[in-house]
């Protein structure tokens, strides 16, 4: 019988979001995927990629001297919107079927490329990171926030980059910081560039 619900990756893969596998997911298709991706599902004024967001994410926990493993979370932590999208988080809120597809692709992805899920001490220093640019991203992409600035070691710049740019520095990022936490796995994993 065959699975109808498997989605084509960039690089070829047949992945089922809804039952991922280990094995299933390459860092070159979550590069390409989110560098085309905008935030706020295109509710901005200008395009900005969740690849961008996520970048920013990556450098601020790296700014903050956390450890490798949660800069690669921080890169990796909207993965899952390559395969299954997102939704606005008053939605998300609400749909618990979402949260636990979510859910089980990140858990099947971190364990993938870190070697295991996240402890809850690192998520939720993600989480902070990650909270404190959505201030910025609502900021500057769509209204004027109220409420303090949140203090960040890296501003983001809201320039439209090429999407080859935004994919390029995110697998840079990976290839960085990965052979610290996988060395013995690095070399065999593959990163696409088309």
């Amino acid at each position: 019988m065959t699975n109808n619900r498997k989605i084509t990756t960039y690089s070829g893969l047949h992945v089922d979001p809804l039952h991922p596998k280990p094995g299933d997911f390459r860092i070159g298709d979550i590069a390409h995927a989110l560098s085309l991706i905008c935030r706020g599902n295109g509710h901005v004024k200008s395009f900005f990629s969740v690849g961008q967001h996520c970048i920013y994410c990556a450098r601020e926990a790296e700014a903050r001297g956390l450890s490798a493993r949660v800069v690669l979370m921080a890169l990796l932590h909207d993965a899952s919107e390559c395969y299954i999208s997102d939704l606005p988080s008053p939605l998300k809120e609400g749909m618990v079927c979402y949260e636990t597809i979510e859910t089980r692709l990140l858990k099947t992805l971190f364990t993938d490329f870190l070697g295991s899920y996240p402890t809850e001490a690192e998520w939720n220093e993600v989480r902070k990171i990650d909270k404190a640019y959505l201030w910025y991203d609502m900021h500057e992409l769509l209204e004027p926030m109220e409420g303090e600035k949140p203090d960040l070691h890296v501003i983001p710049d809201y320039t439209v980059r090429p999407f080859k740019e935004v994919e390029e520095e995110y697998l840079q990022i990976f290839r960085d910081w990965y052979p610290l936490i996988q060395p013995d796995t690095f070399a065999g994993i593959e990163i696409l560039t088309l």
